[in-house]
């Protein structure tokens, strides 16, 4: 799969990766014991159980593997209010 032909979304915890398989060309005086052929569009929508950070969400495409660096978004931690007395 060429790496322009996938969308890859993040929203709202879900993420969604599309994309599209073209036909491989026919080729000529060739024999084959077994020949797989997959073509068409697909879709796969993956839903994190914890918040993530969308805006540091990586991705990276070598020799046809695709990884997504999605890291987890910081927990809000308590704040601590001072008091102050007169």
């Amino acid at each position: 799969i060429n790496p322009d032909d996938l969308e890859i979304t993040l929203e709202d915890g879900v993420l969604t990766l599309k994309g599209e398989i073209l036909r491989d060309e026919a080729v000529e005086d060739v024999k084959y014991h077994v020949r797989e052929r997959r073509y068409g569009s697909f879709s796969r929508s993956i839903r994190f159980p914890m918040a993530v950070n969308g805006d540091a969400v990586e991705a990276t495409y070598n020799n046809g593997i695709l990884n997504l660096n999605i890291p987890k978004a910081e927990v809000v931690k308590p704040k601590r209010i001072t008091i102050s007395a007169s």
